[in-house]
């Protein structure tokens, strides 16, 4: 086990595979074990890529304080991770709600990043979908064999009936662009399972207070924000809202894939993402 530790003295677990400038990934989740996200398609290739498990996820320590989880406050958890690698600056890579600790990391510590990327992310400072754009999303599945299972499980979680944890599991499906063998094998696999159900709350606590972007701030760095043109879970809207913010920000949406681009179409995938990190070579 490769273990350094936060800003409070928590132990946080990391892994390293392949050479080069650090490309460090945050899991989303919140609180997921940063293994689901594999090299990213191959992007190890291309950087030393540095998964990192957050406090209380994965292989990392439970924090004394429940409240150091809330993403703005692991930032400085990034900054940490960044000093024990003793590198001037990485790039960094935030997925789905970690994406909200990438953006903060970017933010507070503008002269530490090369170059961020957010995959499907969740938004800017809090979960931004669009209930009409998801609506539209899993209404244009009706004619997938699943479909009405799922579409079941997605109205009994809406009226708050029945057990979440298999209800989620049920619409499941409307996450991935193809629901198939591989979108199956990666979706319920054991090792991805999300952390303990207070790391949520912990985590999105103070998320978007006082307005809908919240504590939002544009990133000085390049950033390229990738989504699904098929994400279900939380649509396309919140990356083209993060694109807007960040005033060098270039927006790929992706076809038939959804909140895993990285699973479904790993060759195009790490063909963008390695493309944008080539471009910011020191």
């Amino acid at each position: 086990m490769t273990i350094f530790h936060g800003y409070d003295g928590t132990a946080l677990h990391y892994e390293q595979f392949g050479d080069g400038s650090p490309l460090v990934a945050i899991p989303g989740g919140p609180g997921m074990d940063a293994r689901y996200l594999g090299t990213l398609g191959g992007l190890d290739a291309r950087r030393r890529l540095v998964r990192l498990d957050p406090r209380g996820c994965g292989r990392s320590a439970v924090p004394a304080d429940r409240a150091s989880c809330a993403f703005g406050a692991q930032a400085a958890d990034v900054e940490a991770l960044r000093e024990h690698l003793g590198a001037e600056r990485i790039d960094l890579l935030g997925h789905s709600a970690g994406a909200l600790t990438a953006q903060r990391y970017a933010a507070e510590f503008p002269h530490r990043v090369r170059s961020l990327v957010l995959v499907t992310p969740v938004g800017r400072a809090a979960r931004e979908p669009d209930p009409a754009e998801i609506a539209a999303l899993r209404a244009a599945r009706a004619a997938e064999p699943w479909y009405p299972d799922a579409a079941e499980a997605d109205a009994l979680l809406a009226a708050g009936a029945g057990d979440p944890a298999e209800l989620v599991r049920r619409i499941t499906p409307f996450f991935w662009g193809r629901w198939n063998e591989a979108a199956r094998a990666a979706a319920f696999d054991p090792e991805s399972a999300p952390a303990a159900p207070w790391v949520r709350e912990a985590f999105y606590a103070g998320a978007g207070a006082g307005s809908d972007a919240g504590a939002a701030q544009p990133v000085a760095a390049p950033v390229l924000v990738v989504a699904g043109a098929r994400d279900g879970m939380i649509g396309t809207v919140p990356a083209r809202l993060a694109a807007a913010l960040h005033p060098d920000a270039r927006l790929a949406v992706l076809p038939e894939v959804g909140h895993r681009p990285w699973v479904e179409d790993p060759a195009g995938f790490a063909a963008l993402v390695g493309g944008f990190l080539d471009g910011r070579r020191p």
